[in-house]
């Protein structure tokens, strides 16, 4: 697949990554949550708390995404005939992810639950990966668009959006309570080189107070453990479970 957006200004090829990190972290974000919520369905544990958070966050934090995507860039694309039934589809697929947000919350029971939470990933990356490699080289090479114009209208109908959800979803108990057995786990030796450490950054701000993450790594992470330190200085305890020779495997813990 062709990932080459051609952008005609540099700060248009700025928006693009800019873009495509968020999704990543995104995407990082609901591999994360539902990661817990799947492992205490598997062990028979109570799904509660686990689907409150998953559920939150998406009320809070995709969908407004979503809207704010329709509002600004669907809006801008809309307008280009090689984007128009793209744009159509896309819409679709926002309403299905928010179908699909409302079966997590109204799941009678957790099988029920974890199976409507693993059809939302797959559409969500699914989607992401369209809006990456369709959508934005539409916008990127259309005379007379802006994706840093676009960009920034972005961020201010995502605040909006924000705001608006803001408070309406109770947040995620953070008692400290956790079991280190429950770890959620990231490959990301499956996350494309490019994307990988927003798609890091994402899941590590799932990880709650006292809990914990396990990133599955295909080389000893240094780079990444000093961005983290300079993006969230002092938030997170790191230890070693494995170091190599093929497989790093670390655990990330929130203090």
């Amino acid at each position: 697949m062709n990932n080459v957006v051609i952008a005609t200004t540099t700060a248009d090829a700025t928006a693009v990554e800019a873009v495509r990190s968020h999704h990543a972290e995104l995407a990082g974000g609901l591999a994360s949550r539902l990661a817990v919520l799947l492992a205490a369905a598997r062990s028979g544990q109570d799904i509660s708390q686990s689907r409150a958070d998953l559920v939150g966050w998406c009320r809070s934090e995709l969908l407004p995404h979503a809207r704010a995507e329709e509002e600004v860039l669907y809006a801008a694309a809309q307008p280009l005939v090689s984007a128009r039934m793209l744009v159509e589809a896309m819409v679709a697929e926002h309403h299905l992810l928010g179908d699909l947000i409302d079966q997590v919350e109204g799941a009678d029971d957790p099988v029920t639950a974890a199976g409507a939470g693993t059809a939302l990933q797959q559409i969500f990356d699914s989607h992401v990966t369209k809006e990456n490699d369709q959508l934005l080289p539409l916008l990127a090479e259309a005379p007379g668009v802006s994706l840093a114009d676009l960009l920034g209208a972005m961020h201010a109908a995502l605040e909006q959006e924000t705001e608006a959800a803001d408070g309406a979803h109770a947040p995620a108990c953070g008692c400290g309570e956790h079991d280190p057995a429950e770890d959620p786990e990231l490959d990301a030796r499956t996350v494309p080189h490019k994307i990988r450490h927003a798609t890091i950054f994402g899941a590590l701000d799932a990880v709650g107070s006292g809990a914990g993450l396990v990133l599955i790594a295909p080389h000893d992470p240094l780079p990444l453990l000093a961005q983290l330190e300079r993006r969230s200085p002092n938030t997170f305890d790191v230890s070693y479970l494995q170091r190599g020779p093929e497989t790093w495997r670390l655990r990330f813990a929130r203090r």
